[in-house]
């Protein structure tokens, strides 16, 4: 048996030449010496024979370890490092990264320092070389004669389409990072689909495409997706991922009906869901046939922290579980910034990138809609307290109802060996519940008659300084709380049990910590640069007011380096809005892109891809030259006798922008009557969720929509709907906003200037997505009207002008405006037809 073993390690134990070109041996050598004999972690590619042709330093350690980089591995074909001592027996962390790596097919070896011998403990699975993508082969489906031009009748090639498809198919095969502004019509899904459908197929790699939109998401799996499979022949899956709050959870449906039965209650729309959660295919809240209460969907769908895995009772009709299955054996996923921002937030903070954290493993990301990444970073990253993440805490933990008393609390001190040592939980409780009631009324006061307020070092006001107390009060408490439920039931919480209770205990434990963390942050406000503290007031779904509390990252570039532009092997990024007057460097800075560009050795390129519309002919930019300045008081009464005055003219077929609810209710309220009297339908944003909205707004052709915030962009309504988009004013952010006062107040401080560095080109990209919503096809046509005439009386309106497309224009009188107008839409559809 010793002479058996001492063979295999006769065999395994080789000379370095076997496996390694004399040229890759003594630079390894050449760096082993650079770092005294110390260990060095060295990353190899191999040709076809397994032979190591090239060679990259990544780490350097002591004596004894060095560090392991994960997305420097990623990017080979095997690891090596020294044992200075010479005896090359792998370590138990040797073992454990091997076995990592090995399930990815990375080889894992150790050499001696002076790199004559080598023990290779995995090695590389063969087959995994990268095929790289024929672009040729790719480009020609979208040429004439090619699989698209016979499945449309009247296909037409689009030059702007194929660069893009040829720039992406660069970025998968060169590892880079690729930026493209493709204007509207360019056609960007198949650009970007077609090369990772077939990198998927060919190279057996995961590529994720996340967008901001579920309309995009919708339709890149309901219909592009399975078009391209079609006629590519491509078989490969596509899913699209949804967070788990989208799923309902039949554990907390069960115990939200043991809940009602408690206390003989009954909750028409619990029993519904109940009824359908036997029913359903995938417990999705889009397949119900109605929009669940808010309040009542959180009680019982499903959340991470909540959620037992594998001890879970209801593990096999599991929702959850059925959709990760179907993620993980998929080679595109289809998902939304927030929830990649979730997977990638796990994976930069401890989880790893070569395991499944929310999404299974992936190093190649295609963002759409890559405008609006600062956004959803910012979102994701940032905590939040308000006084309903507390209270829910507290009624899991315990409640009384009409002399009944509720929560897990009773179940677990049946549990417990000393249940006196809980007796304080109640009046704990209570006081608590009198604390969340204190800080809530020091909130709205200390905000007034603000919607928005943030908290500075500089304000030395009392009413501030009640707040913090407030806050430390509750802090100390809910503090109080956790220590005692810590110290009586900690014996059972360390026990690994299936017991449901115990788990909910422990879920409602961490997030009362949660919640400690966050109050102590809202205490120490203003002591770290990088992030704001501020709070925003709000309504219920019951109109009630309530304040809620944020601490904000300022900046996301580091998190995008460490997340996107160091471990991912391509990154490509696209939306018809990515310049400001021809120029990526604003984005680019915003989302940290400039860190790519230097200092690093990627490849980071940027393309400009004009629309295929011809906006000239097609659009008139109409500006009334005689406009009040929008400061004035006569602007309101001016702007309202415009819009009424164009969509009489459009007979409706209106899309109308605007910067404030304020200023949107009080149009609405001034012209509906006139509007409503020439058989226009009106609609405003609030009246019904978005999606009822644009489908009313769609079918409807003799409809208006005023609305402001998110439908300057998503909004999707083509042909005879929509010939006319009127910007009330330009859409610079509220300069009391915050999150923008906190980054203009930072640019000013190392020298630069808010408003032409930040204000400016945030707007010009603003002003590019609503005027985007009127060519949504190639045969569409009509009117944007800007009616603030700061674009042509204020020096910076070129820049914002120079950022659009080149359209008719007609910047003349009101009266002569509105002239041009009705010329333009009657005397081009009689064109047109």
């Amino acid at each position: 048996m010793i002479i058996s073993l001492f063979c295999v390690f006769l065999f395994v134990v080789m000379k370095s030449s076997e496996k390694l070109h004399h040229n890759v041996i003594l630079k390894m050598r050449e760096a082993i010496r650079d770092a005294e004999g110390q260990e060095v972690l060295f990353v190899i590619k191999t040709d076809e024979t397994g032979m190591g042709m090239d060679v990259v330093t990544a780490a350097r350690g002591n004596d004894t370890a060095a560090p392991f980089i994960y997305p420097a591995a990623e990017k080979g074909d095997a690891v090596i490092h020294n044992h200075p001592s010479g005896v090359l027996k792998p370590s138990s962390n040797d073992l454990t990264i091997a076995a990592k790596l090995g399930n990815e097919g990375i080889g894992f070896y150790i050499v001696n320092n002076l790199v004559s011998k080598i023990y290779c403990v995995s090695e590389a699975v063969p087959g995994r070389r990268i095929t790289l993508l024929d672009k040729e082969s790719l480009c020609s489906i979208l040429l004439p004669g090619g699989l698209l031009s016979k499945e449309f009748e009247y296909y037409e090639v689009r030059d702007s389409q194929v660069e893009m498809l040829e720039k992406v198919i660069d970025a998968f095969n060169n590892n880079e990072i690729n930026v493209i502004e493709a204007g509207t019509g360019v056609g960007k899904s198949f650009a970007y689909l077609i090369p990772a459908l077939q990198w998927a197929r060919q190279n057996k790699e995961r590529v994720v495409v996340s967008t901001a939109t579920i309309n995009l998401q919708q339709q890149l799996i309901d219909k592009d997706i399975p078009l391209l499979q079609r006629i590519t022949g491509t078989r490969l899956k596509g899913v699209l991922v949804k967070g788990r709050g989208n799923y309902i959870c039949l554990r907390k449906l069960e115990e939200a009906i043991q809940e009602q039965s408690l206390f003989n209650e009954e909750n028409d729309e619990l029993n519904v869901l109940n009824r359908w959660a036997r029913v359903t295919k995938d417990g999705s809240k889009s397949d119900l046939a109605f929009m669940p209460d808010r309040t009542l969907w959180n009680k019982v769908c499903s959340e991470s922290d909540a959620c037992m895995g594998m001890k879970c009772p209801k593990r096999e009709k599991c929702f959850v579980m059925k959709a990760r299955k179907e993620t993980a054996s998929a080679q595109i996923l289809v998902v939304n910034h927030h929830l990649l921002f979730s997977d990638l937030g796990m994976r930069i903070h401890g989880a790893g990138f070569e395991g499944t954290a929310v999404l299974p493993p992936y190093s190649r990301v295609i963002f759409d809609e890559a405008h609006t990444i600062e956004k959803s970073a910012t979102s994701f990253f940032s905590e939040n307290y308000n006084k309903f993440l507390l209270l829910k805490s507290l009624n899991a933990l315990y409640g009384r109802k009409k002399r009944v008393v509720y929560g897990v609390f009773e179940k677990i001190k049946l549990l417990v060996n000393a249940p006196d040592e809980l007796d304080s939980v109640p009046s704990l409780i209570s006081k608590i519940r009198e604390l969340v009631d204190l800080v809530e009324q020091f909130s709205l006061t200390f905000i007034g008659e603000d919607t928005t307020k943030r908290l500075l070092p500089s304000d030395s006001s009392v009413l501030l300084e009640n707040l913090v107390n407030a806050f430390y009060n509750l802090h100390r408490a809910t503090a109080k709380l956790i220590q005692v439920l810590h110290d009586g039931a900690g014996d059972l919480l360390l026990e690994a049990d299936d017991n449901t209770d115990v788990f909910n205990l422990r879920i409602i434990l961490q997030r009362l910590q949660k919640v400690c963390s966050v109050l102590d942050a809202l205490q120490h406000y203003g002591e770290n640069d990088e992030k704001i503290v501020w709070m925003e007031k709000k309504r219920t779904g019951k109109n009630d007011t309530f304040s809620s509390f944020f601490i904000t990252p300022l900046d996301i570039s580091g998190m995008m380096k460490a997340a996107v532009y160091e471990p991912q092997s391509t990154a490509v990024f696209t939306s018809a809005t990515l310049t400001v007057q021809k120029n990526f460097n604003f984005w680019k800075e915003r989302i940290g892109l400039n860190l790519a560009d230097s200092g690093t050795d990627r490849t980071v390129t940027y393309v400009r891809l004009k629309s295929p519309f011809e906006y000239r002919k097609q659009v008139l930019l109409s500006i009334p030259q005689d406009a009040p300045d929008p400061g004035s008081e006569a602007f309101q009464g001016f702007m309202s006798q415009t819009i009424m005055d164009i969509l009489e003219l459009s007979e409706g077929k209106g899309l109308v922008l605007f910067t404030s609810y304020s200023m949107l209710r009080k149009t609405y309220a001034e012209t509906r009557s006139f509007l409503e009297q020439r058989g226009i339908t009106v609609m405003k944003q609030g009246d019904a969720d978005r999606s009822k909205l644009l489908v009313t707004f769609n079918t409807d052709i003799s409809s208006v929509l005023f609305a402001t915030d998110s439908f300057w962009e998503g909004v999707d309504v083509p042909g005879e709907s929509l010939k006319v988009v009127i910007i009330c004013k330009l859409p610079f952010r509220v300069p009391t906003d915050p999150i923008v006062k906190a980054r203009m107040e930072r640019i000013e401080a190392r020298g630069g200037n808010p408003f032409f560095d930040l204000s400016l080109p945030e707007a010009a990209m603003r002003l590019k997505q609503g005027f985007g919503r009127l060519m949504r096809r190639k045969n569409d046509h009509g009117i944007v009207a800007i009616l603030d005439p700061r674009i042509i009386r204020k020096g910076y309106g070129k820049a914002l002008l120079d950022s659009l497309p080149e359209t008719a224009v007609s910047i003349t009188s009101k009266e002569n405006m509105l002239l041009d107008i009705e010329d333009f839409l009657y005397a081009k559809k009689k064109q047109l037809l």
